[in-house]
């Protein structure tokens, strides 16, 4: 194959860019506004195609990044045979593309499909982290993480346990559905003869520019999600997110671990409720996020503010004040949840509620507290279902071009 007929993503987009077009930003626009982008009427679109996340460096990306549209889970189980050697050198395979597409080029390996060449990198992200079981298989029983202990059984689980837990968990996200899906796609091609694919999940958020100003996101409850999530520039966001230096094991230094459930929302119960009721529910007013203790969105939640009558502002247990760290000992972890619709149920429900996602230092001081106080006493749990179930260990990034995820693991 030429050189001329091998263009990369990335020499794609810079002919589209000559022609007066900002990169990835052509979605809604017709034929014409292409060959003609100074058409009468229209103004350039924004560039969200152009945006790249390094895939190097000290934590993988796809974590502290602002959330992006599109998001695709994806646990895999290592084929029967698939040792040590063959885990790693799946992981350079995946690490090698995942660099690649982050920058907007194809994969190595000369087999891409092409659904992706016309697209800049749409600020994709690769995550990959391990579960338990893959441990014994690759014969690293004895580094296994105290940390991936399994999750309790909490009270109101109904897990499907064939859509849980798996070997290797992948998370791809991107602001551009067929990025998201062409990245997807070539890691599960990659993965042919070492490891198959045990579940996947699509998830969705608000595309980027879809409100005049920028937005915490709402989920389909039609709730504003996401506001006290802890944020980069905590004092406490490093302790409470990464496994530190001189953690244990040595391996995990500058990792996380990911919490991952598949949680149904009773979107029909929920949208008979009043919005009085769905607010006391949640604890924040629907329109603004802002809580029932008063404020703004951003204003903190005070747990102790009374109404005239004597009853707390935040009912006792509203979502919000359940969940607080205030309430759990100071245990907070990063959320980072998408919504899915899979159409409907057998009995004509719809089958859609969130992704979540969450990423903690600890599992056992981060997730498992909280959710075990939701459990005891969440007005929401009326109204949802955890449907499945995941925990893994996500290690650091690789800062050598050369490098995979996982190096320190399987070369220690």
């Amino acid at each position: 194959m030429s050189n001329d007929q091998n263009l990369s993503r990335r020499r794609l987009l810079a002919s589209a860019g000559a022609a007066g077009l900002a990169v990835g930003g052509a979605a809604g626009y017709g034929a014409d506004a292409l060959r003609s982008p100074k058409a009468p009427g229209l103004s350039a679109p924004p560039a969200l195609g152009s945006a790249a996340v390094p895939f190097h460096g000290v934590h993988q990306a796809g974590i502290v990044q602002p959330m992006q549209a599109r998001m695709h889970a994806t646990a895999f189980d290592l084929t029967p045979g698939t040792a040590r050697p063959g885990l790693a050198a799946l992981l350079r395979r995946w690490s090698g593309a995942a660099a690649a597409m982050a920058e907007g080029r194809v994969p190595p390996g000369g087999t891409d499909t092409g659904v992706a060449l016309d697209a800049g990198p749409s600020s994709l992200t690769v995550t990959v982290g391990f579960g338990a079981s893959v441990f014994a298989k690759a014969g690293l029983a004895d580094r296994l993480p105290a940390a991936l202990a399994p999750l309790p059984a909490f009270p109101e689980d109904a897990l499907d346990r064939g859509r849980s837990d798996g070997d290797l968990w992948v998370q791809v996200c991107a602001d551009d559905a067929l990025v998201a899906f062409h990245a997807t796609r070539a890691l599960q091609r990659l993965a042919s003869g070492a490891a198959t694919v045990r579940w996947q999940m699509t998830g969705f958020s608000r595309s980027p520019g879809a409100t005049a100003t920028p937005h915490t996101g709402r989920n389909l409850m039609g709730q504003i999600d996401g506001t006290n999530n802890p944020r980069p520039t905590d004092s406490t966001f490093d302790a409470r997110v990464f496994v530190p230096a001189q953690g244990d094991p040595a391996w995990m230094a500058g990792g996380s671990y990911a919490v991952f459930r598949r949680i149904r929302m009773l979107l029909d119960p929920w949208e008979l409720q009043t919005t009085d009721s769905q607010e006391r529910t949640i604890g924040r007013r629907k329109d603004t996020g802002a809580p029932l203790s008063g404020g703004t969105e951003t204003t903190p939640a005070a747990l102790d503010r009374q109404n005239p009558d004597g009853s707390l502002a935040i009912p006792g247990d509203a979502h919000i004040r359940v969940a607080a760290p205030a309430s759990n000992q100071g245990a907070a972890m990063l959320r980072r949840g998408y919504s899915y619709a899979d159409g409907l149920r057998p009995d004509g429900a719809p089958d859609a509620g969130l992704l979540f996602v969450a990423f903690q230092a600890d599992p056992l001081t981060g997730f498992v507290p909280v959710q075990r106080k939701l459990a005891r006493g969440d007005a929401l749990s009326r109204f949802i279902v955890h449907e499945s179930s995941g925990l893994y260990a996500v290690p650091g990034g690789t800062t050598d071009a050369g490098g995979y995820v996982g190096q320190a693991l399987l070369e220690s």
